[in-house]
């Protein structure tokens, strides 16, 4: 059973329950996805399938990937990636997946790429609370003492200093599933998931949070 799909963030909104209570989700159009290449434990030492996401243009693949495309009779697509299953053997070449191996109340981990915020000084960056605010102060906004003395008389590794923010994979795990729409392959979970609208994301069932 296949566990994880590729999928696009649509944006955030929120419902209410049964109950009447207002929870902020985000909406993920989670597939269709179609099966690339099926790996076994006999051929390749474990048993994945590679699915493919979002058709393109022909010209917009090269002809590597155009023709490992046409092996399995799978029409261009943007996106490859492979996820570990059980028997890859269930599935077949050209089978489409989507959102209806989810279901309500499914506790899923989303990896995206977060938003880049660019080069960002320590305050936004670390939350660090930035120097005295009085007039005769000249670091506002600076960072503090980064030295170590004479011994070891060098900067440590791992310091918390300025530099680029975010555009960085991040993966929020123990959101749950409140609605599914099969049809559309729509899946709204409660909180928010990493990267812009319109970004590519990978919803997995979680292992941590079952």
């Amino acid at each position: 059973m296949l566990t994880a799909l590729m999928g696009t963030k649509i944006g955030m909104t929120q419902v209410f329950t049964e109950t009447g209570t207002l929870v902020p989700v985000t909406v993920l159009e989670v597939g269709p996805c179609w099966v690339v290449q099926r790996k076994t434990a006999k051929t390749d030492g474990y048993d994945a399938v590679q699915v493919g996401y979002r058709p393109t243009k022909p010209h917009r693949i090269n002809k590597p990937k155009a023709g490992h495309l046409a092996k399995a009779g799978v029409q261009p697509v943007k996106y490859l990636k492979e996820f570990r299953v059980e028997d890859a053997n269930a599935f077949e070449p050209k089978q489409q997946l989507g959102a209806d191996i989810f279901s309500v109340g499914d506790i899923v981990d989303v990896t995206g790429v977060s938003k880049g915020r660019g080069f960002q000084g320590v305050i936004k960056r670390h939350g660090m609370h930035g120097g005295p605010a009085g007039h005769g102060s000249m670091s506002h906004r600076h960072i503090g003492s980064v030295g170590s003395s004479a011994t070891p008389a060098r900067i440590r590794k791992g310091l918390r200093m300025p530099g680029q923010m975010g555009a960085k994979r991040s993966t929020i795990i123990g959101l749950e599933i409140v609605r599914v729409d099969p049809e559309k392959n729509l899946v709204l979970v409660k909180g928010g998931v990493p990267g812009p609208n319109g970004s590519v994301l990978v919803v997995r069932k979680s292992v941590r949070n079952k």
